[in-house]
């Protein structure tokens, strides 16, 4: 490391995709460190974060590569089908399904994912912490609580300053610090984008009968409703509504939420429960207008955030971290400043098209399946019926969704850098 630098790379925000790029880092060869305003010990909390992600299959292998899967393996709960139905309100689980569903299953592209599920069911506070302890095994360099003043990027070295007076250099910062990035803000970098008016109610249930590794979305007017399976026979529920409505319900009760819930679920779990406590998350698209500036990157929900409709959220920043970990790490290899023009331009060249292009088809899909109009919906259903019987296009859907499609980078095919 040259004195003219405190780290290679600063990665400021610590949580998933964070701590994941740092290990990604690490494991070749390549010193960063990492600020986060939360102590890193809350983020851990139950209370800290109440939603699950659903990790793709090829997520999960660069955690594998990386000495993140084994912690996770025990919570993490297997997808083995997706059953999508066109919801009828208000009890869209209860009644039987339109015409208009879709079933994808495991097993019809198990000869090209040596049998990888679907995907994997996480809560958050578990991934958190066996990123944690990765990053502790790892002995990287975690500043936390720490909040950053400003990010300077031009003329010379990147710099972060700290609220307490600290300043760190590098040839390189990554933003990785959310919706509302600082570092985005200070490199003068803008966001497009506009809120959906709703919000997502996330809780965890307990099921009277097991799920079976199905993941259940369910399409109503003001979006969806997703039950999706978790281990111990359990469920996070992430339920759709306005903004209003999203509010009453956080704050209804707890008889009284479960006595909706119930409604919503219909008997095909048998009985249902609360099994902690409930959060409320607003929804909305937003994609930075570039993702990288002078000696600055962005990734994660720092670059793009979008509609969790199709569960992408997590894993489109798990494929920022992918992309840009191996164009860090050739060009180190190289001999190259990694914090360069040239270095930065490959991994925006690698990303932007791709982020682009699920932000906008998780908008499509928001608009075109929380739309009650019952023209719409006529041709929707059709659409949906026909898709679910051309079986190229199932696989073809699932090896997208699973991050397996396209120029994969090797820590998602499951090779080190």
């Amino acid at each position: 490391m040259s004195s003219l630098y405190d780290t290679e790379v600063i990665i400021v925000g610590a949580g998933m995709a964070g701590a994941t790029l740092a290990l990604a880092l690490a494991s070749a060869g390549i010193e960063c460190l990492l600020i986060d305003p939360q102590p890193f010990d809350a983020q851990l909390s139950p209370t800290f974060d109440g939603r699950a992600s659903a990790v793709s299959f090829s997520a999960f292998r660069q955690w594998r590569v990386l000495g993140v899967g084994d912690r996770l393996a025990p919570d993490a709960q297997r997808i083995e089908q997706i059953l999508v139905t066109d919801g009828h309100p208000p009890g869209a689980a209860a009644r039987t399904p339109s015409a208009a569903w879709l079933r994808f299953d495991a097993a019809e592209i198990a000869d090209r994912t040596a049998g990888e599920p679907l995907g994997y069911l996480i809560e958050n506070r578990h991934i958190r912490a066996g990123l944690a302890g990765a990053i502790g095994a790892a002995g990287i360099t975690v500043h936390a609580p720490a909040k950053v003043a400003r990010t300077v990027s031009e003329g010379g070295p990147a710099r972060v300053e700290l609220d307490d007076g600290r300043v760190l250099t590098a040839p390189l910062v990554v933003g990785v610090d959310g919706r509302s990035s600082g570092v985005r803000r200070d490199t003068g970098i803008g966001t497009l984008g506009w809120e959906y008016g709703h919000v997502g109610v996330v809780a965890t249930v307990a099921l009277e009968h097991d799920h079976g590794g199905v993941a259940y979305e369910h399409f109503l007017p003001t979006g969806p409703f997703a039950i999706l399976p978790l281990t111990g026979r359990r469920a996070s529920l992430v339920w759709t509504e306005t903004a209003d409505k999203g509010a009453a319900l956080k704050a209804a009760r707890q008889e009284i939420f479960e006595a909706h819930l119930r409604r919503r679920f219909g008997p095909f779990l048998g009985g249902v429960s609360l099994a902690g406590p409930r959060f409320t998350y607003p929804l909305g698209l937003q994609l930075a207008e570039r993702i990288t500036a002078p000696r600055i990157a962005l990734l994660g929900d720092a670059a793009h955030a979008v509609h969790p409709i199709a569960g992408q959220g997590l894993n489109m920043g798990l494929k920022d971290v992918a992309a840009l970990a191996e164009v860090l790490a050739d060009a180190a290899r190289l001999g190259e400043d990694i914090g360069s023009e040239g270095v930065l331009a490959r991994y925006a060249r690698w990303r932007s098209v791709d982020n682009l292009g699920v932000a906008l088809a998780t908008d499509a899909f928001t608009r075109l399946f929380s739309n009650g109009n019952p023209l719409v919906r006529a041709v929707r259903d059709a659409g949906v019926a026909v898709v679910n019987r051309i079986g190229p296009a199932r696989r073809l859907f699932m090896t997208e969704a699973g991050g397996a499609a396209g120029d994969l980078p090797r820590l998602l095919r499951g090779a080190p850098l």
